[in-house]
Parts: C-alpha cells; sequence; structure tokens
C-alpha cells in the first residue's frame, strides 16, 4: 500500500468538535463517503491504460507521444518520458496492491501519482454528475464528487516537486511554502550563489526530499531513484498523527489529525486571498 501523509485505509474519520459545528460534521461526513484505496487504484490504473492506449497508437514514437505526456503527465513529464512513465505506473500499481506493506515515495513518484489523480478526478466528478450509476460502479465516493484540492491538502507531505510550475488549484499551504522556497533562492542567488547552491541550501533549510531537489536541477534519475522503501503495515507508521502530545499539534491535547482536519475544513472552498484573510485573523486571535 502507498503511504500518504495520513493512513488510506482508514475510512471512518472523526473529530470531537462535529457534535458542536453542523458544518464540520457535514466536512467529517463528505470526508468518510471516500474509499481512499479504491481512488488511488483507479487513477493510477486509468493513467496507465491511457498511456498504454497512446504508446500503440503512436506505436511508441516519441515525438508523437510528446504532446500527449505533456497534457496527461504536466508535472512528472519533466523528468519522465513515456516508457519511464510507464514504469513507473507499473511498480506505483505494484506497491497500491501489495497490502502487507507501506510504501513510501518520494518526489518522483509523488509527481506521477498527482499527475494521475487530477487527471481522474476530472474524469469521475463529471461522470459524477452526468452518469451516476457509472461513477457508482467505482466505489469510489457514494455519488459525491471529489475535492481534488482538499485531498491534496490532506494527504500529500508537501508539493515541493511542483516549484516552478503554477498549480491549477489552491493548494494554499503548499503554495505558501513553495513561494517561501523561490524567494529563499532568488535571494541566495542575488547574493550570489549559483541556482545549484541555492537549491542545496534550501534543501538543508527547508528539509526538502533530495528527489525534489534533482526535479529542480534537471537531473536524470537514476536506478536509486526508483526504487520503492517499503516497511511491514504493522509498523505504527501513522501513530503520532493520534498523540495529543505530538510536537506536530498545534494546540494543548490536540492530536494532529484533529488539527489537520479542522484547518482543511476552514481552508476548503477558499481563494488564496481568503485563506490568507483567515489565516492571518486566526493568527491574530491566538496572539490576543
Amino acid at each position: 500500500m502507498i503511504a500518504f501523509a495520513k493512513d488510506i485505509t482508514q475510512t471512518d474519520p472523526r473529530h470531537p468538535e462535529e457534535a458542536n459545528n453542523a458544518q464540520l460534521r457535514q466536512y467529517m461526513d463528505y470526508q468518510r463517503k471516500i474509499n481512499h484505496e479504491k481512488l488511488i487504484y483507479h487513477a493510477l490504473d486509468h493513467a496507465k491504460t491511457y498511456l498504454q492506449k497512446n504508446i500503440n497508437d503512436f506505436r511508441g514514437d516519441a515525438a508523437k507521444l510528446a504532446p500527449y505526456i505533456r497534457q496527461a503527465f504536466p508535472s512528472s513529464s519533466r523528468f519522465a518520458d513515456h516508457d519511464l512513465l510507464m514504469l513507473m505506473l507499473r511498480k506505483l500499481i505494484n506497491a497500491h496492491n501489495a497490502t502487507n506493506n507501506w510504501y513510501r515515495l518520494n518526489a518522483f513518484y509523488f509527481s506521477v501519482v498527482y499527475d494521475a489523480l487530477e487527471r481522474f478526478v476530472k474524469i469521475y466528478n463529471r461522470l459524477v454528475r452526468e452518469t451516476p450509476d457509472k461513477a457508482a460502479e467505482y466505489g469510489i465516493a457514494e455519488g459525491v464528487e471529489i475535492d481534488f484540492d482538499d485531498w491534496v491538502r490532506l494527504y500529500f507531505h508537501d508539493l515541493d516537486f511542483l516549484l516552478g510550475q503554477e498549480p491549477r488549484y489552491v493548494h494554499f499551504t503548499f503554495r505558501r511554502r513553495n513561494q517561501e522556497i523561490e524567494r529563499f533562492i532568488e535571494q541566495e542567488t542575488q547574493a550570489g550563489l549559483s541556482r545549484d547552491e541555492a537549491l542545496d541550501k534550501a534543501r538543508k533549510d527547508f528539509q526538502m526530499d533530495p528527489s525534489a531537489i534533482k526535479i529542480l536541477k534537471g537531473e536524470t534519475l537514476d536506478q536509486k531513484d526508483l526504487e520503492l522503501f517499503y516497511t511491514s503495515v504493522e509498523n505504527p507508521i501513522y501513530e503520532t498523527l493520534y498523540d495529543p502530545h505530538s510536537p506536530d499539534g498545534l494546540m494543548d491535547g490536540e492530536p494532529p489529525i484533529d488539527h489537520d482536519y479542522f484547518m482543511a475544513f476552514q481552508f476548503r472552498g477558499l481563494s488564496a486571498e481568503e485563506a490568507e484573510a483567515l489565516l492571518k485573523e486566526a493568527d491574530q486571535i491566538s496572539k490576543n
């Protein structure tokens, strides 16, 4: 199974404030409708199926395939051609279907997953609106559309692999991080460092995955980059999310997972400007 920022096998998330907040309860009801395992499987399978179809249609001609690759894989096409994408999708599907282990992804693989998920969610949501019976066959979300921006905010660790690209979604929290990284790199280059030196410094200061730096440098993948590291599902890799004493929790006695769901609820549907204003208001209240 692929290890995201949260456990995708959990389909019954609860928040302690649901009883006191009807809108929060409605948001958590939406979360409880999603089968994340099936969502990821169908997204990866759809990407692989249509990539194979296009490879067959164009008989593997890289030049003819290039427009489709750029359209279907706007992020990962920066470092992967059709052959490499096919290999990575196969590895991802095999890992996702291996329920005895958690497989951790680097930025290269998260980029492929992001592209596959973004494209599939658009198709799935259209089915929900236009042919709900066909959407129901996937068994993904009980007749509701998937909020891609919200899903990414909850289940991705970061979007560092999108640095240098303008995402088509708000992605407020991750976009703020990326803008901060980009400003840092610009300041360091203006101070005299080369771009590669500035990127290496950013990796340390922002604790970036080395694979994200390779993407930004335009480096090719090596065999190590294609490895998927795994651990047994018996290992409690998510236990700190539920620990009320975790250093990642921002309020006394609040587990990080409760905070994450509440913040996702607060930011859902907001523009970047609205989210920024909400964050400033929350900061002001906390200071007072």
